[in-house]
């Protein structure tokens, strides 16, 4: 191939654009030649064709609940029920789309409702879920929605975190998973005796209900508000997966006056009796409970499937601090490497971080908290100190009685 010359008269094989109107031409067999804008439009295209059956192939090829299980194992301590029962609703959701001519019997969603208390690992398992599958993933907030025409946002700006997270491929949203948090908040007011709509509760759960069952919505490009004038963006949501979380505060009171259980009374030996005992009711919410919270039965309608997550006793927060891929220990231990150090947690300090974090009462969260304020410290002092050193975190260091810049010198450095 060869460059056309200054003074020759090639144009663009494919646009006809000539030599002298700027463009660099390359040339092909045959006098043929193509400029570099038709390259570079090319090129993008063939990369959308190499890409799209990549992603495509994820939802095509569903995985087995097993291999999501696993998957989700990686990253989700514990919560195996509730890892299991999720990866049942994700497979089939996928194998209905995947099966989407099948006449002869209709396949309803198989939306999800998690609950469980702060920081168990809600967001977590959803985020986890979209990168398995390689679909977009979006989350939302239900306490900011309101009901159309009021202040807040409308569901559609839901959707547009969607569309957004997919580069604005629409095709491609459609086969996404949007995780709606907080959903326990925006519950039914009985006790409202103000005349005024309740456009923060029953309203939003009225103006999510069409888009979890399944319809075309019409999405503002730039989300806020509609406008007449504006050209929107339509996309069908009865191929996406939703999954609803909330902590539910309080339903296990439903659950053991349903029951004729006791929540927590004066026969227990301990808090760990109590914690069980609040598991196990947990484990028994139904559609009535879920109503009696403040959950409109429509919304119960279109989320059948119903994942309760246990609160993380301490062994668990320990688990969590080490086992996952992105364990805040195996991160730590990463930055230390790059600074040419060596970072070691003792049994008893991870123990101490683990009740610190449970001291808090949220969850998971809790552990990043803790480690940040004991890290910042070493991290801030670490690059200018000498290389070759080991570090320990003990109990005393977790509890402040000693600094973990006290090292020791590594063997073989």
């Amino acid at each position: 191939m060869a460059y056309g010359r200054e003074g020759h008269r090639e144009a663009c094989s494919f646009c006809g654009k000539s030599y002298d109107s700027g463009q660099k031409l390359i040339q092909g067999g045959q006098n043929t030649f193509i400029c570099a804008d038709c390259v570079e439009l090319c090129y993008s295209i063939i990369k959308q064709d190499v890409v799209r059956p990549r992603r495509a192939a994820g939802v095509l090829r569903v995985p087995l609940p097993s291999e999501i299980k696993d998957k989700l194992d990686e990253y989700v301590v514990g919560q195996e029920q509730a890892k299991k029962t999720v990866a049942v609703a994700v497979h089939n959701h996928y194998k209905r789309l995947l099966h989407a001519d099948v006449d002869d019997v209709e396949l309803d969603k198989s939306n999800v409702l998690l609950i469980g208390p702060s920081g168990c690992g809600k967001t977590l398992m959803a985020r986890v879920l979209a990168k398995i599958l390689d679909v977009p993933f979006a989350i939302a907030d239900a306490t900011t929605v309101t009901e159309a025409g009021y202040v807040g946002e409308d569901v559609e700006n839901v959707l547009l975190k969607l569309i957004q997270a997919a580069d604005f491929d629409v095709e491609r949203a459609e086969q996404g998973i949007v995780y709606i948090d907080e959903i326990d908040k925006v519950g039914k007011t009985y006790h409202n005796v103000s005349i005024t709509r309740d456009v923060g509760g029953e309203g939003v759960q009225q103006a999510l209900l069409k888009i979890l069952e399944g319809a075309v919505a019409n999405v503002p490009p730039h989300g806020g508000r509609k406008h007449p004038e504006e050209k929107y963006i339509q996309i069908d949501t009865s191929r996406m997966l939703f999954i609803c979380g909330g902590t539910f505060t309080g339903i296990e009171d439903l659950v053991a006056q349903r029951t004729n259980q006791q929540s927590i009374g004066f026969a227990r030996e301990g808090a760990g009796q109590e914690e069980s005992s609040r598991d196990r009711l947990l484990e028994q919410v139904t559609d009535d409970d879920l109503i009696k919270f403040g959950l409109i039965p429509e919304m119960v309608g279109r989320l059948p499937v119903v994942a309760p997550l246990m609160p993380l006793s301490e062994d668990d927060l320990m688990r969590i601090l080490v086992e996952p891929r992105n364990a805040l220990v195996k991160q730590y231990q990463k930055y230390f490497e790059f600074e040419g150090a060596r970072l070691e947690f003792t049994k008893q300090g991870l123990r101490s971080i683990a009740n610190a974090a449970l001291e808090k009462n949220t969850g998971a969260r809790g552990l990043r908290a803790v480690i940040e304020k004991l890290m910042l410290d070493p991290m801030f002092n670490l690059p200018s100190l000498p290389k070759g050193y080991t570090y320990v975190v003990g109990r005393d260091v977790v509890r402040g009685e000693k600094p973990l810049l006290e090292r020791r010198k590594r063997k073989g450095a």
